[in-house]
C-alpha cells in the first residue's frame, strides 16, 4: 500500500479530498509534453507503470446526465456498457468544454476525485486486479496512486466492465 503523501506543490482538489478522507495515496509527477498524442499513455511511460494500471477519467452523457467513466489507458470506453452500468440506455461522450466546466479540471487533467460537481461514476472492473492504480491528480503531469477500493469508495463508483481492449 502506498504511503500517504502530502505535498504542498501538488495541492489540487483531488489531493485535498484524499487527504481530508484520510486515504493512503502517493503523488507522482512528471514533465508533461504538450505534443504527446495521449495523456494517459504519456503518464504510463513517464512513470514506468504498465498502461493497464494507469486509468483515464472520461466524461460521458448517459441519457443526458453527465457521468464519469474511469478506464485503463490501454483500453477504450464501451459506451453501451457504461450506460448499462449506471442504469441508462444511451451514452455519448460529453463535450470537452462541458466536461471541463462541470468538473473544474482541464482536459488531460480531469481527476475522478475532488470534482466541482459530484457526478455518477463507473470504474472499470479491471481495476480490481491491481493492488494500486494511478489516476489524474487534477493536473497534466500529476498522477495519484491509490487502491481501487479506495477510489471506488471515495467516488461512490459502480464497478463494472466498461472498457474494451
Amino acid at each position: 500500500m502506498p504511503k500517504k503523501t502530502k505535498k504542498n506543490s501538488a495541492g489540487t482538489p483531488a489531493t485535498t479530498a484524499l487527504t481530508a478522507a484520510g486515504t493512503d495515496f502517493t503523488v507522482h509527477s512528471y514533465e508533461h509534453d504538450p505534443a504527446a498524442p495521449s495523456y494517459g499513455e504519456e503518464a504510463a511511460q513517464a512513470l514506468g507503470v504498465a498502461p493497464e494500471r494507469v486509468f483515464k477519467t472520461l466524461v460521458a452523457s448517459v441519457d443526458d446526465r453527465l457521468t464519469v467513466a474511469i478506464v485503463p489507458v490501454s483500453a477504450t470506453l464501451d459506451l453501451k456498457a457504461l450506460a448499462s452500468a449506471v442504469g441508462g440506455k444511451r451514452a455519448t461522450m460529453a463535450d470537452p468544454a462541458v466536461a471541463e466546466r462541470t468538473t473544474g479540471y482541464v482536459r488531460g487533467g480531469i481527476s475522478p476525485l475532488g470534482q466541482r460537481k459530484r457526478l455518477p461514476t463507473a470504474l472499470d472492473a479491471s481495476a480490481d486486479g491491481h493492488e494500486t492504480i494511478c489516476v489524474s491528480a487534477g493536473r497534466r503531469g500529476l498522477e495519484v496512486e491509490l487502491s481501487p477500493k479506495d477510489l471506488a469508495s471515495l467516488t461512490n463508483a459502480v464497478v463494472a466492465p466498461i472498457a474494451r481492449a
